[in-house]
């Protein structure tokens, strides 16, 4: 079978997961500069491939008309693009009835294995003896390699900052100062450092003087905690509820560093190169979501002394009684040390 030279890629959420995909397709598309990609995921995740060279968008409205039938309208949509191949990144209900479809059509398949087993047992082991896992960013790699396209992640190059428009530099101001990011959020409480805590941080930052410091969040709730949380520091701005996407994709490419939770929010960083500060609950930086090109000495872990049985879970969603407090075992003194280690 001829090698393709257009590759559907499928993933169609969370938004952390489809952050990940990008830096992956960064190199995909630089070491192979004829191949044509179209990626399908959700509206909404447009932007974040806007300057990836050769790369198309497919809309996938699953919620609309690409509801149950409307999946084999979206796969004859990509079809008729002129694809020869496709890559699931993804691997749920949705996709592998897209994938199962092209693949009867005679196009060639590849679906990513995203180590379930391994991940059960990494949970299972009750933080005793574990290591590493496959990253999920090595993990998309080698869908495109059981399609013929071998890529070297080390040859991950960033992309240049975005331009940022008079609105973002109003906000940043014209001081010489380090612009940091922090996104206090997660899906889950026992993945979110405690606000409280946050609070600390940034106030601590705010008496050294040397940072501009921008709050990400969204949603009714989050835009009023971040709003109580920047009343009261001079170099702080919320900027939850008040930018578009593509202006906050502009912001975060233009951080000096990011600090996150195990949250989509370190992954957008981490696709423009920004270096991320990851702060982890009861999940751990060994089931293979760190955000992309971070090193160790990035990742803040709990007292696992106080909390031994961490990961709880892959995602964040389970733990024993008490756990939800593990997080408050990382001082703010250590994030601000850390902060300024790595600014």
């Amino acid at each position: 079978m001829a090698k393709p030279t257009h590759i559907l890629v499928i993933r169609l959420s969370a938004m952390g997961d489809v952050a990940m995909t990008v830096p992956v397709l960064r190199v995909l598309t630089e070491t192979y500069p004829n191949l044509k990609i179209t990626v399908l995921s959700r509206p909404f995740f447009k932007p974040l491939f806007a300057d990836i060279n050769n790369l198309h968008f497919l809309e996938a409205d699953v919620y609309g008309q690409h509801k149950n039938f409307g999946l084999l309208k979206l796969a004859n949509e990509a079809k008729e693009l002129g694809i020869d191949a496709v890559a699931d990144l993804h691997n749920v209900i949705r996709s592998k009835i897209i994938v199962n479809y092209l693949k009867f059509k005679g196009l060639k398949t590849a679906v990513i294995d995203k180590g379930r087993i391994e991940k059960k047992a990494l949970v299972a082991a009750k933080g005793q003896h574990i290591s590493p896992l496959k990253s999920t960013h090595q993990r998309y790699a080698d869908v495109f390699k059981d399609l013929g396209f071998s890529i070297d992640l080390k040859n991950f190059v960033p992309p240049v900052q975005k331009r940022l428009t008079p609105k973002l530099n109003g906000l940043i101001g014209v001081e010489p100062k380090k612009i940091i990011g922090v996104a206090p959020f997660a899906a889950h409480s026992s993945k979110m450092y405690p606000l409280h805590l946050m609070a600390e941080v940034v106030s601590k930052l705010e008496v050294i003087d040397k940072y501009r410091i921008f709050l990400f969040g969204g949603g009714k709730t989050e835009v009023a905690q971040l709003a109580k949380m920047e009343k009261p520091f001079a170099n702080v701005t919320s900027v939850a509820g008040k930018l578009s996407f593509d202006e906050e994709l502009a912001l975060i490419s233009n951080l000096d560093l990011m600090v996150s939770m195990d949250s989509g929010n370190g992954h957008l960083a981490a696709m423009f190169g920004v270096p991320v500060l990851t702060l982890w609950g009861v999940t751990h930086p060994y089931a293979g979501f760190v955000p992309f090109n971070q090193p160790d000495e990035n990742q803040l872990l709990t007292d696992r002394n106080k909390y031994p049985l961490i990961p709880t879970s892959v995602y964040g969603n389970k733990f024993p009684k008490g756990y939800d407090k593990a997080m408050e075992t990382i001082k703010p003194e250590s994030v601000v040390s850390t902060i300024q280690q790595i600014l």
